[in-house]
């Protein structure tokens, strides 16, 4: 499946967003976020990004910087890639977990987090003119956003027609 991307049916979205980076596999992680703030400011949505050790710890820094109150959405990028023990396993089931269980709780989560069994399988995901797995997530989150903006306007009662 084939997929085209156009800045003419961007929708904007106000929105402060933090991405969170696992900066284990650097250059991988820095393509990841290059597709990301592409993402967010193609919406015209703002940003920062943080970095933290590695990729168990993204959902206790979205949950701690979700206390703040300051950010509309988060990006969680980062690489695990298969070593010779199950820690891999380990890393990429638990911080997935990690970011499910947050988004359970109604925050609004991009994960882009790559596990992968090498690093041409990374590359692949993370470059920006292949999978751009970094601006899909960024998008997941934006789209989450205005999903649960809408589902706020509906609960108040306001008018608010399909596809709005």
């Amino acid at each position: 499946m084939k997929s085209e991307k156009s800045k003419a049916s961007v929708e904007h979205t106000r929105a402060h967003m933090l991405i969170l980076e696992a900066r284990f596999y650097g250059d991988i992680c820095d393509e990841l976020c290059r597709g990301a703030i592409a993402h967010i400011e193609m919406a015209g949505a703002t940003w920062e990004r943080l970095a933290v050790p590695g990729a168990l710890e993204i959902p206790g820094a979205i949950a701690i910087a979700h206390e703040t109150g300051l950010y509309h959405g988060y990006v969680a990028l980062g690489c695990v890639l298969r070593g010779e023990t199950t820690h891999y396993d380990v890393v990429a089931n638990e911080s997935s977990r990690g970011i499910m269980d947050l988004t359970l709780e109604g925050l609004c989560i991009g994960n882009g987090i790559l596990t992968c069994e090498n690093d041409d399988q990374a590359w692949a995901r993370a470059r920006v003119d292949e999978m751009d797995k970094g601006g899909g997530a960024a998008e997941a989150a934006l789209t989450m956003i205005r999903y649960s903006r809408l589902m706020s306007r509906k609960a108040a009662g306001l008018d608010v027609k399909a596809g709005s």
